[in-house]
């Protein structure tokens, strides 16, 4: 008896360990994606990195995800229109995130969008009718404080441009609201390959419509990201372009392996790593460095989303025991 709780033990230390290198690899998987992103914005419109990147992603996806889950089968689904609504809702995050890394240094853009669990709250109380108690509402606007901090309004270093992480932190919000509804029914595969093809299809579409460049006046670099005309990339753009693909698709895969191997209080404060790996990747690559009030509002945003993780698996644990 006593080998065997050994053993059991043995076997869940390993499965958590597995599934926090998931959740790291995720982590690292998504800046890298970024990153690239954030290299091809100067030169390639925005809706052609999306496109390439869907094509790439669903490649990866179709040869070595879905063979191992289950096939073509991933593909059927009783809810079209929810899956629509959340490629909708993931499209305009990344958009929006995107968009900010094209003027705004990638660490802090990172890291308002970290905002995002604090938005979740918010969003929980009004369409879910949750309740949240005074520390977590503490939290929250210890959060938003530290996102205004970053941001500086009314100050020389305050650009509006910044607040576009933030508008992509609200519509991941919405995304994790459906997800919500539809987690019983619906696998990770799923839902990834839904949003790839919205990916797929609104790019197209973007491109097919604007795509020659007509729309381009030159005088924003966010703006001409959106705008800019398609043409073939140099084979250093193609690296980078494969970078995005396998970023998005290997961090999918493997954030939805780190959820199903460990408990969400496990993994959601991993996820945090992205923050450090973002600034790491921006004095890298981009030769940027946060400045010490920079520094402070990350700090609150950090701490902010940990506390909100850690009493929202505080909660579960309760209601689990309740239940019981």
């Amino acid at each position: 008896m006593c080998r065997a709780r050994h053993g059991l033990a043995a076997v869940i230390r390993s499965t958590a360990f597995l599934g926090a290198l998931c959740a790291v690899g995720a982590s690292a998987a998504f800046t890298v994606n970024d990153m690239a992103v954030k290299f091809l914005s100067p030169d390639m419109a925005l809706h052609q990195v999306i496109l390439i990147r869907s094509v790439i992603a669903l490649a990866l996806v179709m040869a070595l995800v879905m063979p191992l889950t289950g096939g073509f089968r991933q593909m059927r689904t009783h809810r079209p229109v929810i899956h629509l609504m959340r490629g909708a809702m993931v499209l305009l995050a990344n958009v929006c995130f995107f968009m900010a890394l094209a003027s705004m240094p990638i660490g802090e853009a990172t890291a308002i969008f970290f905002v995002s669990p604090m938005v979740i709250a918010v969003f929980s109380v009004i369409f879910l009718g949750e309740s949240v108690g005074p520390r977590r509402w503490t939290a929250i606007l210890i959060g938003f404080a530290g996102v205004l901090i970053i941001i500086r309004p009314g100050t020389e270093a305050f650009t509006p441009i910044a607040f576009l992480p933030l508008l992509a932190a609200t519509f991941y919000a919405g995304l994790h609201m459906m997800t919500r509804a539809i987690r019983l029914t619906e696998t990770a595969v799923t839902m990834a390959w839904y949003n790839q093809m919205v990916f797929l299809v609104a790019s197209v579409a973007i491109g097919l419509s604007i795509g020659d460049g007509r729309l381009d006046t030159g005088t924003s670099e966010t703006l001409s990201f959106l705008t800019r005309a398609w043409f073939w990339p140099s084979g250093e753009a193609w690296l980078y372009l494969i970078l995005t693909g396998a970023g998005s698709a290997i961090g999918a895969v493997l954030i939805a392996q780190a959820y199903r191997l460990c408990e969400a209080a496990m993994v959601a404060p991993l996820e945090y790593i992205a923050m450090p790996m973002a600034i790491v990747w921006g004095f890298l690559v981009f030769d940027e460095w946060p400045d010490p009030v920079s520094w402070g509002g990350m700090a609150l945003v950090l701490s902010a989303g940990l506390f909100m993780i850690w009493r929202e698996s505080g909660s579960e644990k309760k209601a689990g025991q309740a239940e019981r």
